[in-house]
């Protein structure tokens, strides 16, 4: 097939998402004719490293079988990507419009599962500096501090004092969470062949106190253990849930869901409708590890986007 792999986009993780859709087109080249194409951080595309005006690019669109959006963060994950293609009927890898646009932002994905029993970690949207107060007040200390849509965890921190969140919150609104103990650990969901298939759970190690941001996932080799050390009873659940979270929030294609286990205890914090994509990647090292070589995980996702 003729496959157009995206990388770049206007968001804070362009540089993440040009590391992805390197990875994927060349896994994809020797069984697809690829078309390489990036989004600047201005919006403007080039194609084969041609730049491409908007009628071009529609063109550019039509001429292939399927895209495969290697793009993370707004602009190429919340949805916006997804309806233009879904609008010229070009097939594409990953959740459609409404599923991105839920996941991205992270308190419309917590009202969704509360609506579906899910446990989520508690928090609250803290939309200027003088609402701290009253997080703290109702969550305790420490709280974990994050943008309300974006990921690679940026923007990601742990506060201790009123005024730490205050100064978090003060350029816009962000959500604020109860620091969650317990194990993080993520669980990787996708469709191959018409099946949904679960990748060994992938165990983060963080120290104590600490979270999992983006200079400890970026800053050499992450923390990772697949698969993550769990009890098989509690793994048969941790499975069984984040395919109810996958089903509640119309995910299809592919879907990082990410949990904090404690004990026995279940408690989900986010999900990721196009994780990292490289071969080193949470979702990438998940599904090698039942089997799935990332050369046949991309051409299965791309397959079954025209299916």
């Amino acid at each position: 097939m003729r496959v157009m792999v995206v990388g770049g986009g206007i968001s804070h993780e362009h540089d993440v998402s040009l590391a992805s859709a390197a990875a994927v087109a060349d896994a994809l080249a020797s069984r697809h004719a690829v078309v390489r194409a990036t989004i600047a951080h201005d919006g403007t595309w080039r194609v084969d490293g041609e730049p491409l005006a908007p009628a071009a690019l529609v063109d550019a669109l039509a001429a292939v079988d399927v895209v495969f959006p290697a793009l993370h963060g707004a602009g190429g994950e919340d949805g916006a990507l997804q309806g233009f293609l879904a609008t010229l009927g070009v097939p594409f890898v990953g959740c459609g419009v409404e599923a991105s646009a839920v996941c991205m932002r992270k308190d419309v994905t917590k009202a969704v599962l509360a609506a579906h029993g899910v446990a989520t970690v508690e928090g609250r949207v803290v939309a200027t500096p003088a609402e701290a107060d009253a997080a703290v007040a109702a969550l305790g200390a420490p709280v974990v501090v994050k943008p309300l849509a974006d990921g690679s965890s940026v923007g990601l921190r742990v506060a201790c004092t009123v005024e730490e969140v205050r100064a978090a919150c003060a350029d816009g609104p962000m959500l604020v969470e109860r620091y969650a103990g317990g194990m993080e650990v993520d669980v990787a969901i996708v469709e191959l062949d018409g099946v949904l298939r679960i990748g060994s759970p992938l165990e983060i190690v963080r120290e104590v106190g600490g979270v999992f941001d983006a200079s400890a996932k970026y800053g050499g080799e992450p923390p990772f253990v697949v698969p993550a050390r769990l009890p098989p009873a509690v793994r048969e659940r941790l499975e069984g849930e984040s395919l109810r979270v996958f089903a509640a929030l119309g995910c299809r294609g592919l879907a990082r869901v990410d949990w904090f286990v404690d004990g026995d205890k279940l408690v989900c914090n986010e999900v990721n409708t196009m994780p990292g994509m490289t071969a080193r990647s949470q979702l990438p090292r998940m599904l090698a590890d039942v089997g799935v070589p990332f050369e046949d995980l991309v051409d299965g996702l791309v397959r079954g986007a025209t299916g």
